[in-house]
């Protein structure tokens, strides 16, 4: 583990290599912080319901409890463009920030800052609101994406390690620093 990470931001980012990887170890942090009592909110990719559903199907698992929502739209053999669904990812972007303003959150984490977070879209409006409200935000980085990150973060996001055990110690760093802050406010 690098135990040279910074724990005072409150933004955080990690990259693991592999197609996947990232989701799967946000899966697995995401996993042992709700069955220690951390109260999240976010969005996180959705295990494909059954093989042969399409490699460009995406499904997002919207923070803490569903429901699940499709950000891609079938538009027919043949075609070579975008299928992203815009609308709906903004309309899963909109829920997950209610969520968080009505209901509070120890941690919110984002399967990944992608296109529409770097062209000034998607969840961007939810990482505002937590760093505002002074809630953590854990979020996976592509290398595609890294540079659009990087200036949307301006220096002020740790780069964590790949490492499950690095990732716990600074969702753990990062909520317990955020409650001392909201207890001597």
């Amino acid at each position: 583990m690098d135990l040279t990470m910074d724990l005072t931001s409150d933004l955080a980012s990690v990259t693991a290599s592999g197609r996947g990887a990232t989701d799967r170890l946000l899966d697995a942090v995401v996993t042992r912080l709700a069955r220690d009592g951390v109260r999240m909110a976010g969005a996180l990719r959705a295990p494909a319901k059954a093989p042969g559903n399409g490699q460009c199907d995406s499904d997002l698992w919207l923070l803490p409890d569903g429901p699940v929502a499709r950000i891609t739209q079938a538009l027919g053999p043949g075609s070579a463009a975008c299928r992203m669904d815009s609308g709906a990812l903004e309309e899963a972007a909109g829920l997950a920030t209610a969520r968080l303003i009505r209901n509070g959150a120890d941690l919110v984490v984002l399967n990944k800052f992608g296109l529409s977070e770097a062209d000034g879209r998607g969840f961007r409006a939810l990482i505002a609101e937590a760093i505002g409200l002074g809630v953590p935000v854990l979020i996976g980085v592509s290398d595609t994406y890294r540079a659009a990150f990087d200036r949307f973060s301006a220096g002020l996001a740790t780069a964590l390690p790949p490492e499950e055990a690095a990732i716990l110690t600074w969702c753990r760093s990062a909520i317990e620093r955020n409650a001392e802050e909201t207890e001597e406010a």
